[in-house]
């Protein structure tokens, strides 16, 4: 067994030193429930000392050349690359996702992340300052901005955050998540080797309450950057209300995946149950419904199962296992419970169920899950489960489709399937999500992303999420005199 990774001291003005407290969080390998780290639990007088060092280093941060905020992304971004196996290795240890799949995902979306945000910037730079008649728009950066991070793709919502932020100009305080901290400090590592100014950057760990909610309420921070559930993000949003700091949420999803009735079930089921079970099914843009034509429910039925079934979950150590173990037990617990409501409601499990799979009772593994005759008003349709569980559901027209996959609290993403790409886009038009997947389109992280209704306010990624980082001034009179 691995030494435990003991973590001591929070990263803050641009040294390593020892938080207010003296109590630790282990971080759990979901696997088999073995401590693999330590971190400090924060306190509220952390975020006070990280917020202070932040402010102190904004202004300095903000007048930076845009070519040199840029380069310090590449420099990191580069030496995240050096490290690329070893950190996916760590997020695999800390989460559970299966080494091979942290490796081609859970290292290679942050490294986009900085890559995206760095050419993004150059793009605004290049572009220069618009002028409306007399009047001179300028762009300035936010200010400090707090960001609360998930723990299913760690490194990457850090990453979507924390990079854009610093290229708009901002000052960073990061809390991660407790579940997964541990690929963070390797950030700040790699940050601190880069020479990044002391506080443009801080790193606090702890729980969400007191150091999120710290965060999220601080009046010394001008913009909250959170993912997280639809719950947590209603209280983010409240605890900024006061401040009126500027919100930007990613929260919840329950995504349609719609299949119309020319689309080939042959090449659409198997993706489509992919795109439920990646990552365990712990991803928010989670295609977890997928909506069928009635005529063809039987023919989807058995090709999800078939499909499903190639999906072996098994050690995250193992190159063969395609699924390793949720998150966390209360995950575990969580998948488990809406299996049985679902069982309870009335759907026809075709697949899987709330027992661990068979030989895996140490960890927090949960089995592939198909259900079928799933009706919309039933917890399994409504709510996201955050696990590998697919619900199909029948149509009998496309508006009917409509009606359903538009019928939820949520509108992150969805998707659509046709022979016809035309119509393919018409429906996904119809979709009132913030993203639609059209036929099986790999995710763009240079296009923005974010949701609809409960979903979230803002969006991230490429341009659109750096934009996001920015305030933006009228000069009235600003413009030279010609």
């Amino acid at each position: 067994m691995a030494a435990v990774i003991e973590h001591k001291e929070i990263y803050v003005g641009g040294a390593w030193s020892a938080p207010a407290g003296s109590g630790v969080i282990e971080v759990l390998d979901p696997s088999n429930d073995r401590v693999v780290g330590v971190v400090p639990e924060g306190t509220a007088a952390d975020v006070d000392r990280a917020v202070a060092a932040a402010r102190e280093a904004f202004e300095g941060w903000a007048a930076t050349p845009a070519a040199d905020r840029v380069a310090l992304l590449d420099r990191v971004r580069a030496a995240l690359s050096d490290r690329s196996t070893e950190v996916a290795d760590l997020i695999s240890a800390e989460m559970g996702a299966p080494r091979w799949f942290a490796r081609v995902s859970q290292v290679s979306m942050p490294l986009k992340d900085f890559d995206f945000a760095a050419r993004s910037m150059e793009e605004i730079a290049a572009a220069g300052e618009e002028e409306i008649g007399p009047t001179l728009v300028v762009r300035e950066p936010v200010g400090v901005v707090g960001c609360i991070t998930p723990w299913n793709f760690p490194l990457h919502q850090i990453a979507a955050k924390v990079a854009p932020a610093l290229a708009a100009g901002c000052t960073v305080v990061l809390k991660p998540s407790e579940v997964a901290p541990l690929n963070a400090f390797v950030l700040a590592e790699l940050f601190h080797a880069a020479g990044a100014p002391p506080g443009v950057f801080n790193l606090v760990t702890g729980y969400g309450e007191p150091v999120g909610e710290a965060i999220a309420g601080h009046p010394g921070i001008d913009m909250v950057s959170f993912t997280g559930s639809t719950r947590a993000g209603r209280r983010v949003a409240a605890l900024a209300a006061p401040t009126l700091k500027k919100v930007a949420l990613e929260l919840g999803g329950k995504s349609a995946n719609v299949v119309l009735d020319d689309a080939d079930l042959d090449a659409v089921v198997p993706t489509a149950v992919k795109q439920c079970y990646a990552n365990s099914g712990q991803a928010c843009a989670s295609l977890s419904r997928l909506l069928v034509p009635r005529a063809l429910l039987a023919d989807a039925e058995r090709k999800a199962v078939a499909a499903a079934r190639e999906w072996t979950v098994g050690d995250p150590r193992d190159d063969a296992s395609k699924l390793g173990p949720v998150a966390s037990r209360a995950q575990q617990e969580r998948v488990r419970g809406f299996v049985a409501s679902a069982v309870e409601e009335g759907a026809r499990l075709l697949l899987g169920g709330a027992e661990p799979p068979d030989g895996l009772d140490g960890g927090a593994y949960v089995r592939p899950t198909v259900f079928s005759d799933v009706t919309p008003e039933m917890q399994i349709a409504r709510e996201e489960v955050f696990g590998p569980v697919l619900a199909i559901m029948a149509y009998d027209s496309e508006d009917e489709a409509a009606r359903i996959a538009n019928g939820t609290d949520y509108g992150l993403s969805g998707g659509v399937w046709s022979a016809d790409h035309d119509r393919a886009v018409a429906f996904a038009r119809r979709l009132r999500t913030g993203q639609v997947v059209v036929n099986g389109e790999p995710l763009n992280l240079r296009a923005p992303f974010g949701g609809y209704k409960q979903s979230g306010l803002g969006r991230e990624y490429g341009r659109y999420g750096l934009e996001e980082y920015f305030e933006t001034k009228a000069l009235q009179g600003g413009v030279r005199p010609s």
